[in-house]
C-alpha cells in the first residue's frame, strides 16, 4: 500500500469513527446507525491484499469493540472472519462490481450479527439479549446497504486499491 493510499486509508476510519461515535448517536435512532467501519472493512476485502486486509480487519473490529462498549474481540472476531470468507471467494469473482459490494455488506452485516448473537449467548447470561438484537437487525441492513450503495457513487468506486 502506498503512502497516499494508507494517508487515505487513516483520514477515513478516524472521520467514520467520529461520525460513527459522536455524530450519528445525536441525530439518529440506535437502529438506524450504520456500521461505517463495516462497509470499510468490506471494500478492504474486497479490493486489497490478504496481507494487508487482515490486520486492518482486526484492527476495525477493535476499534468498533472499543467505541460501542461491548465485549472486547466480539466485533474483531466477526470482521476478521468476514474477511477470510469475503478473501477466498473474492478471486473468483469481480470484485469491482457495485452489486457485488452491496450484496457483500448485506452478508457481512447478517453473518456478524450471527456471530455477534451467538457469541452473546454462549457468554452473558441476560436472558432479552436475543430480542433486543433481533428488534433492530432488519433495519440495520438496510442502513448498511444504503450507505454501501452511497459509497458506489464515488468517483474512482471501479478503480483497484493496489496496483495487481
Amino acid at each position: 500500500m502506498s503512502k497516499r493510499a494508507a494517508l487515505l486509508l487513516v483520514s477515513l476510519v478516524v472521520t467514520a469513527m467520529v461520525i460513527q461515535v459522536s455524530l450519528l448517536p445525536v441525530f439518529v435512532r440506535p437502529a438506524f446507525k450504520p456500521d461505517l467501519l463495516l462497509v470499510i472493512m468490506v471494500f478492504i476485502a474486497l479490493r486489497s491484499s490478504f496481507e494487508a486486509g487482515a490486520p486492518l480487519a482486526w484492527i476495525f473490529g477493535m476499534l468498533d469493540d472499543v467505541c460501542s462498549g461491548l465485549y472486547l474481540g466480539l466485533n474483531a472476531t466477526a470482521f476478521l472472519i468476514s474477511f477470510f470468507v469475503i478473501k477466498s471467494v473474492s478471486d473468483r469473482l469481480y470484485a469491482d462490481s457495485a452489486i457485488l459490494f452491496i450484496l457483500t455488506v448485506i452478508g457481512v452485516t447478517m453473518a456478524s450479527f450471527t456471530l455477534n448473537l451467538l457469541l452473546m449467548v454462549l457468554f452473558t447470561a441476560s436472558p432479552g439479549i436475543a430480542y433486543s438484537m433481533f428488534s433492530d437487525i432488519f433495519s440495520r441492513i438496510l442502513v448498511n446497504a444504503f450507505v454501501a450503495s452511497l459509497i458506489t457513487v464515488f468517483p474512482g468506486f471501479d478503480s483497484n486499491v493496489e496496483p495487481a
